[in-house]
């Protein structure tokens, strides 16, 4: 029967339920052996992508343009009509293969995480997470609507942003401040959004039988290897550790500065406080893209080969414009064993990391997309971060212009040294949005009420961050978690990226003693897909997982050594 299932996502963009069914049907009554599981789960994974790639595509029109009614509504006629559906047949599916006792070679981690998915499994919650993904958009919608008036051009706030990376401090501010009045404006809309998120995802997690969202999250996101109290220890670090090191970093941007205290348009810029221009390092996004190819090709060339293909096949997104939505993802379509980049280049250093980063994932999606089955390749978060971070380092040897690069040696040197305090300055960060999240699904009733999640957001930034100072601006800073787009649409993602920065920073540490052999376990690693656990990807790439006190100190260790042998004479 399965001939007759199409083999490109065009052929099957429009197939209805009732076209879909049969197909479903059939793996369901097909008996179940020793002799036909590799067909069996061969023709389940033909299904699955094709509906994987379909959604992945419909999510990807409206984060294109936030106001294109016509993306948002087959969106959401997806939801309602075929995601309940699905759920329930991939449930029934992975319930079918966990009854057998079959386990196929590369399944055993994938089996794993079925059973985990099948006592999460309730069919009262498929409406409440189809409701979930459609409040996502209202999110974007707000976000992406967010312009102003600049120089007497409209301009959206990343882009804004961008024209702020100077070293005036008085235009910095005057931007800054019309930023967060625009910002301010969408203040109940998010409050009210935030208020029927919440309830809503407390509901899903007791229909499913746990006492609160955050220990469903645990298991709804497979995290297997390390627990709540384990994200605590990693936060603790963070404030030993990290923050010292963090206060350092601004201690000198205040010297720098010659000011009083440190503002937060202060802050926001690259380059200024080396008392260089702000880096254009490429006119548009083609000249963007055409040289961050030649420096993957540097890397690796398979990983170039690998861009170029993304490149020939209009598999970028990349310049930002009003309507479309805020940051910067790589998705994957695996019926056509692609990924897909979307981004919002305004031309500044910035977003050169930002599609390193983004062409990480696409490279541990080419590498996972070569293994037989779907559920092999749904690796973990913690790991799929590290795939990107470590492009972010890996590159480091071949952005200068005598590598046929971006930048001189003195801005390749302002630039790295940059990008080496962000990744000091984020992790106190990441620890505010993950505790934030900690203590607002631990306390629901508080938590809805917008004034106090403000207050919680305000303690735990003057624990993490005291250095800046919003004297004047306490709306502002109250409000923060507004612009945390993970808040709203992907609760508790975002550890995920304080974990993986370790094993990227251990990658690099590797790299420099023998960069080919760094590229090589990397790619052996992302190669592996989901078919291992957490610390035996870590392994592989040559790594370890560890989030303690002596992991990130030599980290920080290692960040400040390598900050000051790049840092410009005073």
């Amino acid at each position: 029967m399965f001939t007759q299932l199409p083999t490109s996502i065009e052929a099957f963009k429009d197939w209805t339920w009732e076209q879909i069914a049969p197909f479903v049907k059939d793996l369901q009554e097909r008996p179940l052996t020793a002799d036909s599981i590799d067909q069996w789960l061969a023709d389940w994974s033909k299904l699955s992508e094709l509906l994987s790639e379909r959604a992945a595509r419909l999510r990807v029109a409206t984060t294109q343009d936030t106001h294109d009614d016509a993306a948002e509504a087959a969106m959401n006629q997806f939801l309602d009509d075929i995601f309940p559906n699905v759920a329930m047949a991939e449930n029934a599916l992975e319930q079918r293969l966990l009854e057998s006792g079959l386990e196929p070679d590369g399944m055993a981690i994938p089996l794993r995480n079925m059973r985990a998915d099948a006592e999460l499994f309730c069919e009262e919650n498929l409406p409440l997470m189809s409701a979930q993904m459609k409040r996502s958009q209202v999110y974007n919608r707000i976000i992406g609507s967010q312009v102003v008036a600049w120089d007497g051009e409209e301009v959206t706030l990343t882009q804004l942003a961008a024209k702020l990376e100077s070293p005036d401090r008085d235009l910095r501010e005057r931007g800054w401040r019309l930023s967060a009045e625009r910002r301010l404006e969408d203040r109940e809309a998010l409050n009210s959004l935030w208020a029927e998120l919440l309830p809503q995802r407390q509901q899903i997690a007791q229909n499913a039988g746990f006492s609160d969202f955050r220990a469903y999250t645990w298991q709804q996101k497979k995290r297997f290897d390390y627990t709540p109290d384990d994200a605590a220890v990693f936060h603790q670090a963070i404030a030993d550790v990290v923050v010292p090191a963090a206060n350092r970093i601004y201690e000198r941007y205040r010297q720098k500065l010659g000011v009083a205290t440190l503002r937060p348009w202060d802050v926001s810029a690259d380059v200024f406080l080396y008392a260089l221009p702000a880096l254009r390092p490429f006119t548009n996004t083609d000249e963007l893209a055409q040289t961050s190819a030649t420096i993957f090709r540097q890397v690796d060339p398979v990983l170039g080969d690998y861009f170029d293909i993304m490149r020939q096949e209009n598999l970028l997104d990349m310049p930002n414009r009003k309507g479309k939505a805020p940051g910067a993802y790589c998705t994957n379509y695996p019926a056509s064993e692609r990924p897909f980049i979307f981004m919002n280049s305004t031309g500044t250093g910035s977003d050169i990391r930002t599609l390193f980063h983004e062409a990480g994932h696409a490279f541990h999606n080419f590498e996972r997309n070569k293994l037989p089955y779907q559920p092999q390749k749904g690796s973990p978060m913690e790991f799929n971060e590290v795939a990107s971070m470590a492009m972010e380092l890996l590159t480091a040897p071949y952005i200068t212009k005598n590598k046929e690069g971006f930048f001189t040696q003195e801005d390749a040197d302002s630039w790295f040294v940059t990008h080496l305090e962000k990744i000091v300055l984020f992790w106190p960060y990441m620890a505010v949005v993950d505790a934030f999240q900690h203590w607002a699904y631990l306390h629901i009733e508080d938590a809805v009420d917008a004034s106090q999640a403000d207050a919680k957001w305000r303690e735990l930034w003057q624990t993490y961050l005291p250095q800046i100072d919003f004297s004047g601006f306490e709306d502002v800073l109250d409000t923060g978690w507004h612009r945390k787009q993970h808040i709203f649409r992907a609760p508790f993602y975002y550890i995920e990226y304080g974990l993986a920065q370790l094993g990227a920073l251990q990658i690099w540490r590797n790299a420099m003693q023998d960069q080919a052999k760094a590229v090589e376990d990397y790619r052996l690693a992302l190669a592996q897909g989901g078919t291992q656990t957490l610390p035996a990807l870590y392994q592989t790439a040559n790594v370890q997982f560890a989030y303690d006190h002596a992991m990130v100190g030599q980290m920080i260790d290692l960040l400040e050594s390598e900050i000051a042998k790049r840092l410009p004479e005073s």
